[in-house]
């Protein structure tokens, strides 16, 4: 059956602050693989897995990819830190 399918590769840290900065890092490392959509990438708590955090904001941009900010950032959105 043709599908979207979900890899869920556990990785375990220590508080959710730590959890979002690495899930930032992997995602940006992984947007290098064409399946990879690192603008939808969330963390949860071990014994929480259905309340998930976002690392990045999820709104779209005019070419159809995600912004690749903080979800509470200030200003436009964009594809690139600002720095």
């Amino acid at each position: 059956m043709p599908g979207r399918y979900v890899i869920h590769l556990p990785v375990v840290v220590n508080d959710l602050t730590a959890a979002k900065r690495l899930g930032r890092v992997v995602a940006r490392w992984m947007s290098l693989l064409p399946p990879c959509d690192p603008g939808d990438t969330t963390v949860s708590e071990e014994d929480a897995q259905g309340v998930r955090h976002r690392v990045f904001c999820d709104r779209r941009l005019p070419a159809g990819r995600r912004c690749l900010l903080h979800p509470d950032h200030d200003g436009p959105c964009a594809r690139r830190l600002r720095r």
